[in-house]
């Protein structure tokens, strides 16, 4: 994710050369500090040397490159992003036709383009999940999340990657294969948890028929389930998400 790279090093090339202390007593912060090298010895291990108190404008000048690098720079945002934080990149799919791929006993190796809901992502450090939407125009904080009608997915909208292809980064310029490594990626089987699609027949029979395209172009939105989660709640990690 954007902070983990500096300029064009890798994150793997980088090597410790100074460390801070910091001292205080337990029931107050930090009121001295000390900066050390760090000597570098055989086969890759490091020591910390002798310190000397840290002055006021080297702290200072410290603090202030560690901040540029560490903040994402500015960059321009497509009017699908939704949210972006330094562990989270949110975003949202309009409705559309899009291929699927199954591979499962109960339906076979079959693969079609079928009508699909709105559908908001969301790429995290701690996972990558995804949730449906009724509404078919850019959400709001208020929109209603539903459980995502698809296999290989967890409850709270948590998609199991297995072997998928994603991005190891999580950003904007990086949406693009995050949503490539979901959709083209195989259904295998249904998860473990609460239920995803609400037809009479359950969710083997749904896809058999959206493969057979029974829905024609439109995503028949009566199946969505919904959740007790909108967007806002979402984007401030309501219920650990």
């Amino acid at each position: 994710m954007k902070g983990l790279d500096i300029g064009s090093d890798r994150v793997d090339e980088l090597a410790a050369t100074s460390a801070i202390l910091l001292y205080g007593r337990e029931e107050r912060s930090a009121v001295y500090g000390t900066v050390h090298p760090v000597l570098q010895g055989k086969g890759g291990r490091a020591t910390i040397g002798a310190g000397r108190p840290i002055e006021r404008k080297a702290l200072f000048e410290c603090l202030r490159e560690l901040a540029e690098h560490a903040a994402a720079p500015a960059e321009f945002l497509p009017e699908t992003v939704l949210s972006v934080s330094q562990h989270a990149v949110m975003w949202w799919c309009r409705p559309a036709m899009r291929r699927v791929f199954f591979e499962c006993p109960e339906i076979g190796r079959r693969s079609a383009v079928v009508p699909h809901p709105g559908l908001v992502f969301r790429a995290a450090s701690n996972g990558f999940s995804v949730f449906a939407l009724q509404e078919a125009c850019r959400p709001t904080p208020e929109s209603k999340l539903h459980e995502p009608p698809y296999f290989n997915t967890w409850d709270l909208g948590k998609i199991c990657i297995g072997s998928a292809q994603v991005p190891r980064r999580v950003d904007v310029a990086s949406i693009a294969g995050w949503e490539s490594g979901f959709f083209e990626s195989a259904f295998t089987h249904p998860n473990h948890g609460g239920k995803r699609v609400s037809h009479r027949n359950g969710e083997f029979a749904f896809w058999k028929e959206m493969l057979d395209g029974k829905f024609g172009e439109q995503f028949p939105k009566e199946v969505l389930v919904p959740m007790n989660l909108t967007l806002a709640e979402l984007i401030a990690g309501k219920q650990g998400v």
